[in-house]
């Protein structure tokens, strides 16, 4: 009887076993493949007066200008922008999958996606700080990337070559610095993730050669209808970049250039006879070059990184810059010319092990020095004029009349495990031109300069997964 029961039991068992099996198979395939991993993050900011800024504020470009009321009583007279705030959101809480480890051959498969929480949010009414609605999941990266590895050179050296295909960091802003702050040191430097089919080829130990055509999504050029897509849509040409790196021993340095054509119009206007408009078709095109350098040292628990960049428009990359018309043709199209822009900024970072350290539980006190520059040289070639004087064409996303501006921001991060904890104050001048007086003949603000100074003091909390 026991040996009959054992029989019919068996296939049972092995049922079970088998079962058994594949979950842990499952498991196993899932932890060695599939990395999530993300944050939640919440950030208190104060701000000493009016400010550019966006992502429900925590964003933060440069202090506005001064806006004085209309009045001739000195005991009235008030800058309507020097007015302070205050909030918190954990808006940039984010989640994200790694997917590595997949190889067919000599070829190695891998992907990401990557996404936070701010899109679906509004403000109420022009200049106001409210924010409504709810929250919505908004994608910030997504890309697949095929490598090859041990390519063979010569007798000694080998490459690796790595193909990523959709969106992710522009290649240009990529090197982050290491400030708290939700704009990671911009504007001063470069901040945007777009699409783009990118190749790294590392070349032996010493340099990786980047190639890269990028498209535009968030992050757009500006034109005649705003900032938008539509302009490189209408030019069918790609942004290009091109740049080359060095590393070894504690030290990287990149060096490199990107290459914009867009057409701000597709669509003009003729007078053949006075009185008479037609439109036509036009083709309008403004090319830019911007070349930047970025180097880095990281030697035990201190690092320090700057990058400098001189960019032709550059708004596109959420930078300060835009263009110009600087000449209105018979047939209806207009010539353009870019703003120039030199932005530059270095970070420091000292810190390491506080305290008793368990395994669990490792500590950590960094202390993080951030410092910016920007100067704005105006328009490559001078600006058209109308016959009252008045500019034909100039598109800048933000205060044309920006002369320069310097940002100073130093840092306390505290680790505990997987939770953060930061403070920072961040320092924020803008030396505008008098708006009322106009811009000269390349659009620069260079009459009645004056400081405006904003004073951020900003808490963050984040944990880890």
């Amino acid at each position: 009887m026991i040996a009959l029961s054992a029989l019919f039991l068996m296939p049972t068992m092995a049922q079970e076993v088998s079962k058994e099996s594949k979950k842990e198979a499952v498991k196993s395939h899932l932890k060695q493949h599939f990395k999530p991993y993300g944050f939640i993050r919440n950030y208190f900011a104060f701000d000493s007066r009016e400010s550019m800024s966006g992502t429900g504020d925590l964003y933060n470009y440069q202090p506005k200008d001064e806006n004085w009321n209309k009045t001739d009583d000195p005991e009235l007279r008030q800058d309507l922008n020097a007015i302070s705030t205050f909030r918190f959101l954990t808006l940039t809480t984010r989640v994200g999958l790694n997917i590595v480890g997949y190889k067919w051959r000599n070829t190695e498969f891998g992907a990401k996606i990557e996404a936070d929480f701010y899109a679906g949010l509004s403000t109420k009414g022009t200049g106001s700080h409210s924010v409504s609605g709810t929250a919505q999941l908004r994608l910030r990266q997504a890309y697949l990337t095929l490598a090859w590895d041990s390519l063979r050179m010569n007798n000694k050296d080998y490459a690796r070559v790595e193909l990523l295909m959709g969106q992710a960091w522009h290649p240009m802003a990529a090197d982050l610095c290491d400030a708290i702050a939700l704009n990671s040191g911009a504007p001063f430097g470069p901040f945007s993730r777009t699409p783009q089919v990118k190749m790294d080829a590392r070349l032996g130990n010493l340099f990786t050669l980047t190639g890269a055509l990028i498209w535009q999504m968030q992050y757009c050029s500006i034109g005649p209808d705003g900032q938008s897509a539509e302009y490189i849509g209408y030019s069918k040409t790609p942004e290009a970049y091109l740049g080359l790196t060095f590393h070894h021993k504690g030290w990287l340095v990149r060096a490199g250039a990107d290459v914009l054509s867009i057409k701000p119009r597709h669509i003009g206007k003729v007078i053949p006879t006075p009185g008479d408009t037609v439109a036509v078709k036009v083709s309008d095109r403004l090319t830019t070059i911007s070349p930047f350098v970025y180097l880095q040292y990281k030697k035990g628990e201190f690092s320090i990184k700057a990058k400098s960049i001189f960019a032709e428009s550059g708004e596109h990359m959420n930078m300060n810059g835009g263009y110009g018309v600087s000449d209105v043709k018979s047939d209806g199209s207009w010539a353009y010319t870019p703003t120039r822009t030199s932005s530059s900024w270095i970070s420091i970072v000292y810190g390491g092990k506080v305290g008793a350290q368990e395994d669990k539980h490792p500590q950590k006190l960094q202390g993080i020095l951030f410092a910016g520059y920007v100067r704005n040289f105006g328009t490559k070639e001078e600006l058209a004029t109308k016959a009252n004087g008045s500019l034909v064409g100039y598109f800048y996303p933000r205060a044309a009349n920006m002369y320069r501006m310097f940002r100073v921001t130093p840092t306390l991060l505290y680790t505990i495990g997987k939770f953060q904890i930061g403070c920072e104050y961040e320092v924020t001048s803008v030396h505008y031109g008098d708006a009322s007086k106009g811009l000269n003949a390349h659009g620069l603000a260079d009459k009645g300069l004056h400081w405006v100074t904003n004073h951020r003091v900003q808490l963050m909390t984040k944990y880890n997964f």
